[in-house]
């Protein structure tokens, strides 16, 4: 099987999720910690080179106080999970907002975990405009110099779960030739099978960048 070396992640369907089960839309979130060890694991093993994970974004931060607070949290607590990981992490997004958590600044510089076999990047507080930002001052130099994500490589894969079609400012210019496959089922709803089955599609696809 042809595999593809980055897979980005859009766990979506947590508030939604909650709300169907009878509870409050924050409780959602924590509820998605286990699915995002449980991929991390399957990716391992089968062999990705780097996954990145759609934390929060700028605009997910306008969301009611209760929501806001429980989505950072369980970023928070995502990415201390990951470092008891066989991972190399990085935490990307704009730390100059006091939206940031302090508890992830000190993973804003890529830290190597156990032998750091798979790289993992998280979004949190991240903007496709403030990734961009400087793009608008280019002065010549390779574009990609100019993105404030530059350490994080071209996606093969995007995973949408909970049913929605779109990417919702994930990673623009690393997702512009990126196979996207969406999964009906809730983010919590998470089975290894949606990865398996996302693979076999992807195997099946046409990738050609164009030429």
């Amino acid at each position: 099987m042809r595999l593809p070396k980055h897979i980005g992640i859009i766990p979506d369907g947590n508030r939604r999720w909650a709300l169907r089960n009878g509870l409050d839309k924050s409780e959602g979130y924590d509820l998605g910690l286990d699915p995002g060890l449980k991929l991390f694991k399957a990716c391992k093993e089968i062999g990705v080179n780097e996954i990145t994970y759609y934390g929060f974004t700028t605009d997910n931060t306008k969301r009611p106080k209760e929501q806001r607070l429980a989505f950072t949290e369980a970023c928070i607590n995502a990415v201390k999970l990951l470092s008891n990981e066989d991972a190399e992490l990085l935490v990307l997004g704009n730390t100059e907002s006091n939206m940031f958590p302090k508890e992830l600044k000190p993973y804003t510089t890529r830290k190597k975990f156990g032998k750091g076999s798979i790289k993992v990047n998280f979004l949190v507080n991240y903007g496709w405009a403030w990734d961009l930002e400087k793009l608008a001052l280019n002065d010549g130099n390779k574009v990609v110099d100019k993105l404030k994500s530059k350490d994080i490589s071209r996606i093969d894969l995007i995973i949408r779960w909970g049913g929605r079609r779109r990417l919702s400012g994930f990673l623009p210019v690393q997702s512009v030739y990126s196979d996207f496959y969406v999964i009906d089922d809730y983010w919590p709803d998470f089975k290894e099978d949606h990865v398996y089955e996302a693979l076999k599609w992807y195997d099946e696809q046409d990738v050609t960048l164009g030429g």
